[in-house]
């Protein structure tokens, strides 16, 4: 997790360094604001994975020494293919369209999104088709 902190607090201090040059150059405050906002994008997961590297174990990834297979994890079962991400694509579509086209597309909208959240659940419990 080190590379990974040391890589946001770059961009933290990058986008700080352009934070302060354009706040200095443009004295705009909504522009100023947003680089502020990415230097803590950057910077606060960025001091918490290098909090958390310092306390554990070496990764594999962040070891010189490692072998290829001490990289390698658990390969698990993939789930099998489904109807539910497509149900709940049409359920949000229907729901977005009820801003356009009137409330009353939001009852299918939210009848699909429901019904494709039991299925998805109640499929990957049973581990087959429902």
């Amino acid at each position: 997790m080190r590379i990974e902190a040391l890589f946001l607090i770059g961009i933290a201090v990058f986008f700080g360094i352009v934070g302060a040059v354009y706040w200095f150059w443009a004295y705009e405050q909504g522009g100023t604001m947003m680089l502020a906002g990415t230097t803590l994008l950057g910077l606060l997961p960025g001091a918490y994975y290098y909090w958390w590297s310092r306390r554990m174990k070496p990764r594999p990834e962040d070891r010189p020494d490692a072998s290829i297979e001490e990289g390698s994890g658990v390969i698990g079962t993939f789930p099998n293919s489904s109807i539910w991400p497509f149900v709940l694509g049409m359920g949000l579509f229907l729901v977005v369209l009820s801003l356009v086209f009137g409330i009353w597309l939001l009852a299918p909208g939210f009848a699909l999104v429901i019904s494709a959240a039991v299925g998805v659940t109640v499929e990957s419990r049973r581990g087959g088709t429902v």
